[in-house]
């Protein structure tokens, strides 16, 4: 704990008087031009990884950066209910121009969808979440041509984050606004290891390096 709070510390006294002028400027609201949707891994920091100021980013973060199709947010309101009011909120209220799907390496919560039952009836909440990445599971399996742990977690990484995309498309604001190009969507896939970011190329239907 006294780690955190030498951080606190440390950061008004050193980033907040660098930036003083522009939390000032942000002290009664808020103009994000994106909404990024982010696992809740640790190990990744979406203003760090996109070099973003405080205000740019509206960052929702859960487990294996899901979104929840629109019938079934409105279906299981409870367990969906944080991610896409956050989505809502930030499409409809703070007018977005751009949604970012933001995968990883060694994602967690995309390995995790292959635990057993009973493993995973150990960690119901979680275990319920995942059942909205049934579809992923479903696509990797049927794509992938030999048994190859490594192969099937980068596989899952990245077909999660195109699968979340046509996800964010189900709702029927954002689907308006980005057939009106009024809204930008973007999958991006970092490694954790070599700090690399890759660019899902919609037309091409692959990752391209982009740093």
């Amino acid at each position: 704990m006294d780690n955190l709070v030498a951080g606190l510390i440390k950061f008004r006294t050193q980033d907040y008087e660098e930036h003083k002028n522009l939390f000032c400027r942000l002290k009664r609201r808020q103009e994000p031009h994106t909404l990024f949707i982010a696992c809740s891994d640790s190990r990744v920091v979406p203003e760090l990884i996109t070099k973003s100021l405080p205000g740019e980013l509206f960052v929702v973060r859960n487990i294996a950066n899901i979104v929840p199709m629109y019938g079934i947010a409105h279906e299981h309101i409870d367990a969906t209910s944080a991610t896409t009011a956050a989505i809502e909120y930030a499409v409809k209220v703070l007018k977005v121009k751009n949604i970012i799907i933001c995968g990883h390496s060694n994602c967690g919560g995309c390995s995790s969808i292959y635990l057993p039952h009973e493993v995973l009836d150990e960690i119901p909440s979680v275990k319920k979440w995942l059942e909205l990445a049934e579809n992923v599971k479903t696509r990797v399996m049927q794509e992938l041509k030999v048994n190859d742990l490594e192969m099937r977690e980068w596989l899952t990484e990245q077909v999660n984050i195109v699968e979340q995309i046509k996800h964010l498309l189900t709702y029927p604001f954002i689907e308006e606004k980005y057939n009106n190009k009024e809204i930008d969507i973007m999958g991006m896939y970092y490694t954790i290891e070599t700090g690399e970011v890759f660019i899902y190329n919609a037309q091409k239907g692959v990752f391209q390096l982009a740093n």
